[in-house]
């Protein structure tokens, strides 16, 4: 709330001086961010998501239709991290709109504002798709789009003073119902804490973090890298020895090599939707969450 107020009462102030103006047109680079956009800004804003979430955030085509969504917006959200630096910077650079370059107030990166975690201790693009500052899908614990929020709020209504009024209302709003809902969220996944997990992808180290789930091995041999027979073969043989409750992939993965596992290991496959519209039930941040849930107690009965 403080980093909110240091930016929106100049905002106030000025929005007395000017009438309101038409939609803040938002880019969010993914489904997380265009949702909490849309919390926070209401009516006021008009936002568009470059990815879907059946898409690998990771590999994204620098369209013709991104660049020209990129040339008329006014705020970009992005995560960061590097999770999008293979296809972001171009559109960007091909869209011409000074406004949302990187250093910008129309430029915004969510894992500024969050700690980092899966930090890797040796950088080898050999090693996959690694990330040096470390793990960039901070939106798997609620905590994070808590922290994230705040600072997104500010940023808008810095960019859109006659509205700041509106933005610090729904932020506080939507502060208080996320902050319960974590509280309801903790309590409802208690069951979980120590339960041993397979991931296919390593894109869940936030959501360990939170409900204290215990990863023992990773499908991929490397973080993007799909795994072949063999090394699935060297999973099942780590799981005799260490067994693990489930397999977890996010909704975009193909789930043949979970379902592999799952079938020879005798466990539970359990796909995540990862992020808002990765599920029918996840169909905002809420959601999301809901069903992240009751999926991970299902896998874990």
């Amino acid at each position: 709330m403080k980093t909110f107020l240091r930016y929106v009462i100049p905002m106030l102030l000025a929005a007395a001086w000017h009438p309101a103006h038409a939609d803040l047109s938002i880019f969010a680079t993914v489904p997380e961010w265009a949702a909490l956009a849309q919390e926070l800004g209401g009516d006021k804003v008009k936002v568009y998501s470059a990815t879907n979430a059946l898409q690998d955030p990771h590999h994204v085509e620098a369209r013709p239709s991104l660049i020209a969504r990129a040339r008329s917006a006014d705020l970009v959200v992005a995560t960061g991290a590097e999770l999008e630096v293979g296809w972001l910077p171009l559109v960007i650079q091909q869209a011409g709109n000074p406004k949302v370059r990187p250093g910008q107030p129309g430029y915004f990166e969510a894992a500024s504002y969050v700690a980092l975690l899966g930090k890797p201790t040796r950088l080898d693009r050999a090693e996959g798709d690694v990330h040096p500052g470390g793990d960039p899908h901070i939106q798997t614990d609620p905590r994070n789009i808590g922290r994230v929020a705040g600072e997104l709020a500010a940023r808008m209504a810095q960019l859109d003073p006659p509205n700041a009024s509106t933005y610090q209302s729904r932020y506080t709003q939507f502060s208080a119902r996320w902050t319960a809902s974590i509280a309801n969220w903790e309590k409802q996944a208690a069951p979980l804490k120590g339960a041993s997990i397979v991931v296919q992808h390593k894109a869940f180290t936030y959501l360990e973090a939170w409900l204290g789930l215990k990863e023992v091995a990773a499908l991929e041999p490397r973080p993007g890298v799909e795994p072949t027979t063999g090394h699935l073969s060297s999973v099942l043989e780590t799981l005799r020895t260490a067994p693990a409750k489930m397999v977890v992939r996010a909704a975009y993965q193909s789930p043949r090599a979970s379902e592999w596992i799952a079938e020879r290991a005798k466990v539970n496959a359990v796909a995540l939707p990862f992020t808002v519209g990765g599920t029918d039930g996840a169909k905002d941040l809420f959601g999301l969450f809901d069903d992240t849930i009751a999926r991970l107690l299902k896998g874990n009965a």
